[in-house]
């Protein structure tokens, strides 16, 4: 499976790529991570992008992609791979079917959670974090055991000053005039599929599968 993965914060993107990486035996690709490896171990691509973010500007593009193509290259992506976090443009989705034909391979299907905004900022808003080990609870879904205190190793449990309602719903709408093109762009070309991640983590799963495989 060559997979795309599309969803706003808070829609479980994180959770989800790592239950479908598991199920297809396939590499869960985060451009963030990527870009993180490259720089710590100051490969030339890694310092390609790294004169750019020393500047506070953006990696173009074509930087962008050619650290993806070479991730893509390595030999655990050869049956397959789940990208997350790239492409983020129609500019970006262009060069990635390039870079695939160039492999002679091509996408099998983008999945895009959708989930209603209310939902997505109750989520965030009710997310708490061990100060410690970086643990992450919700006070709704997945309280701790103890109020304020982490399970794991009795650290202190903290809330993002960015997760708050106002914050959260700027992100969003922000994310969703992004993306909409890139959407309408795998829609085109048929290989769109949408979930509704409204439901339970294993119903999301589950409806993820039946759609790829062709059960739904």
């Amino acid at each position: 499976m060559r997979l795309i993965l599309l969803g706003p914060p808070g829609a479980g993107k994180g959770t989800q790529a790592v239950s479908i990486s598991e199920k297809y035996k396939i590499p869960h690709i985060s451009t963030g991570d990527i870009f993180r490896y490259n720089i710590k171990n100051q490969t030339e691509l890694g310092e390609k992008a790294k004169a750019y973010m020393d500047q506070g500007l953006l990696v173009p593009d074509e930087v962008v992609v050619e650290i993806v193509e070479d991730r893509l290259k390595d030999q655990d992506c050869k049956q397959g791979f789940l990208l997350d976090g790239f492409p983020r443009t129609v500019n970006q989705a262009e060069a990635l079917e390039a870079v695939l034909k160039g492999m002679s391979t091509g996408l099998d299907k983008v999945i895009n959670i959708e989930v209603d905004k209310e939902i997505l900022v109750r989520r965030a808003v009710g997310r708490r974090i061990c100060k410690n080990c970086g643990a992450t609870y919700h006070i709704e879904f997945n309280p701790p055991g103890k109020p304020g205190i982490c399970d794991k190793c009795s650290g202190e449990l903290y809330q993002r000053d960015d997760d708050n309602e106002k914050t959260v719903g700027k992100r969003i709408e922000v994310y969703l005039d992004e993306t909409q093109p890139l959407i309408d762009f795998y829609q085109e070309k048929g290989k769109l599929v949408t979930i509704n991640g409204n439901n339970d983590i294993a119903v999301v799963f589950d409806k993820i599968i039946e759609s790829l495989e062709g059960r739904d």
